[in-house]
This record gives C-alpha cells, structure tokens and sequence, in this order.
C-alpha cells in the first residue's frame, strides 16, 4: 500500500469493491466520456457481475483503487498481454480519479503503483490518452512514458472524432538503480 500527501491510499481493488467501482466507473464516463473506450449507456447495462469480473482479473493482471478513508476517490488497472508473442507487453487502462480529488497526488500514485506492479511483469507498459487531454499527457511524460504514435479518430461521441496519442514505458530502458 502507498499513501499520497493527501492521505489517499493505494491497493488493489476486490469483488467486495465492486459497487463503488461501478458508481465511480459510471461517474467517469458521464464526466469524461472522451477519455474511455466504453459508453455510460453500455457500462450502465452491464450487470454488478460483470464489474467484479474486470476488478478481479487472472493475474498477473490487476486493478488498483484510491481510497479517501472508506471511499473509491479513484482507480487504474493493468492488463498483462496473454498471448506468447505478447506477454512482455502490458496495459495500463480507465486511469480516473474523481474531480474533488484531483492536484493532490493521487493520478499519479495510481499510475505508479500500476507502473511498479507492471514492471515485475512486463518489459513494456502502454497506455493511451485523448490528445486534448493535456493534463494527462503531461503527467504520463513525467512518469517516463514516450509517446510512439496517433491513433486519428480513435474514440467517436456524438459524432465528433477525438485521436488518441499512443504511449509507452519501456522499463528495459530503466537506468539502473
């Protein structure tokens, strides 16, 4: 477990979190629907069942949350590839922290923690962000990850078009500690 400056602890999530990580899921993609793949309409019909199944994942994959006290303030998970020819390659996904919680660390703690567990298990963590989320790039770029492409009409809401810029944090090129 990891604690932020602003008393946020860090730990992976467990079926018995599944309802407030459905409520702070659904939260995220009414407040920030360009910044996931999924559609509130889509997630808002998906059954508590199958919000426990993707914050239980087979390891190594793993779903971490922020916690204020008792509540989910945040989360970010990380998808191990499963397949032999990529295995070494990892995902970092539906990194969202809620709008009272946001400047005081806990993004970032979350992302490390995905970063750190990542690490033991992959040689490559990629993530995505809309382009126009310059908050977000910025805080990824100063955690190390490289951008290595665009994705040009990635995500389509409402009919409008939002790229989505490709990144990766390539720990075989980790400076040796």
């Amino acid at each position: 477990m990891a604690e932020t400056e602003s008393d946020v602890t860090i730990r992976p999530l467990n079926a018995a979190n599944a309802e407030a990580y459905r409520a702070l899921r659904l939260q995220a993609l009414l407040q920030a629907p360009e910044a996931f793949g999924a559609s509130h309409a889509e997630e808002a019909a998906r059954p508590l069942e199958a919000f426990i199944a993707r914050i239980t994942p087979a390891p190594p994959s793993l779903v971490f949350g922020a916690f204020a006290n008792a509540e989910l303030v945040g989360v970010a998970g990380f998808l191990a590839g499963n397949s032999e020819k990529s295995r070494h390659r990892g995902t970092l996904w539906g990194v969202y922290l809620a709008p009272d919680w946001r400047g005081r660390g806990g993004a970032q703690a979350l992302i490390e923690a995905v970063s750190a567990h990542a690490a033991q298990h992959v040689l490559v963590l990629q993530a995505r962000a809309v382009t126009t989320n310059s908050v977000a790039l910025r805080l990824y770029e100063r955690l190390g990850f490289k951008p290595y492409g665009i994705e040009s009409k990635a995500l389509r809401i409402d009919g409008a078009f939002f790229d989505e810029a490709l990144l990766a944090l390539d720990f075989s090129e980790a400076e040796p500690g």
